[in-house]
C-alpha cells in the first residue's frame, strides 16, 4: 500500500531541497527521520514535517504502523517563480528570480506477502519452467533433399 503526501510552493530553490531528499530515499522512516533531524541544512524541517505528515495519512487511512514504512519515493519539482526587479547601472532593471518547490513524497508499507502475491509468484516461476522444457524437447530439425543444381557457363572472348 502506498500512502502519499504534498507539500507545494515550498520557498526554497528544488535544487536545495534535492540535496536533502536524496539523504532520505528508500530509507525505513524511523531513519529518515533521525537523518533529518541530524542534518545542517534549512529544507530538513519541512521534510521531515512532511514525511511525518505522510506517516500520519498511513495511521489514520489503514492502520498501518511507522515501523512497517519507507520512504518509496521522494521527488521535488520546480514550483512558480517569483519575478523581482533589481535596479542596475545605466537604468537597467536586474531580474531576481525566487525559486519555490513542490515535494512530493510517498510511503510504502513493508509487510509480509499476501496470498494473491504468492500465488502470482508461483505462477510465473511455473511459467518460466516450462519454457525451458519445451526448449529441450523440441522436433528435431527436418533437412530437404532437393538435389543441389549447378550450372556453370564458360565465357569465351
Amino acid at each position: 500500500m502506498e500512502f502519499k503526501a504534498t507539500l507545494n510552493n515550498l520557498r526554497m530553490s528544488p535544487r536545495k531541497v534535492r540535496l536533502v531528499a536524496d539523504a532520505v530515499r528508500r530509507k525505513p522512516v524511523s531513519d529518515a527521520v533521525t537523518i533529518l533531524e541530524n542534518v545542517n541544512k534549512k529544507a530538513s524541517v519541512p521534510v521531515r514535517k512532511l514525511i511525518q505528515s505522510a506517516v500520519a495519512n498511513a495511521k489514520n487511512t489503514e492502520g498501518v504502523l511507522p515501523g512497517n514504512l519507507i520512504v518509496e519515493k521522494i521527488y521535488v519539482d520546480g514550483g512558480p517563480t517569483l519575478r523581482r526587479f533589481r535596479p542596475r547601472a545605466f537604468g537597467r532593471a536586474f531580474m531576481i528570480r525566487k525559486r519555490t518547490s513542490r515535494v512530493t513524497v510517498v510511503l510504502s508499507s513493508v509487510s509480509a506477502p499476501t496470498k494473491k502475491k504468492v500465488a502470482a509468484k508461483k505462477k510465473s516461476v511455473k511459467s518460466k519452467t516450462d519454457t525451458s522444457n519445451a526448449s529441450k524437447t523440441s522436433p528435431k530439425k527436418v533437412t530437404s533433399t532437393k538435389k543441389k543444381t549447378s550450372s556453370s557457363t564458360k565465357t569465351s572472348k
